[in-house]
């Protein structure tokens, strides 16, 4: 078995991280995840807030790989299961929203897996740098959308 755990934090509150989480539409948009494939996940919320046991199929570049909703403890944690995935077996993750003590969140994302035969630390690096890419454009574009929109475009000049 095989693990990565990476973590980062936003200046957001733990409910603006949670809602992204949620909301599968917008894991494309935060993440090197190309797109959400509707016609191949089962039971999401037409709201963006899927519960548990719904299933999502994204797709990075030509690979689809469709993940289980397990655990939903709203703002703190959420959990999900591999249901198919052509690299990996046994895939289980969590991500975890702490309050960060002056306004923010501390985001944990952990999960283990067991790679496919003979690409064992090849995707286990991987995999590592893919979910370090994950928790830090969930956090920093949960940090954008908490920023009022006038500031925002004064931070693009």
């Amino acid at each position: 078995m095989q693990s990565y755990d990476v973590t980062a934090e936003s200046t957001a509150p733990p409910d603006a991280v949670w809602k992204l989480l949620l909301n599968p539409k917008s894991w494309p948009e935060w993440s090197r995840i190309d797109a959400l494939e509707s016609d191949q996940s089962r039971d999401l919320s037409p709201d963006g807030r899927d519960d548990v046991g719904a299933t999502r199929a994204f797709r990075t570049g030509n690979v689809v790989t469709t993940e289980r909703i397990t655990v939903l403890q709203p703002i703190h944690r959420f959990a999900y299961e591999g249901v198919e995935n052509p690299q990996m077996a046994d895939y289980r993750a969590v991500v975890e929203l702490h309050e960060l003590p002056g306004g923010g969140t501390r985001i944990r994302w952990h999960g283990t897996y067991v790679a496919r035969r003979g690409m064992g630390w090849v995707f286990q690096w991987y995999l590592r740098r893919f979910m370090r890419a994950m928790v830090t454009g969930l956090a920093e574009h949960a940090a954008g959308l908490d920023t009022p929109p006038a500031r925002r475009g004064r931070e693009l000049l």
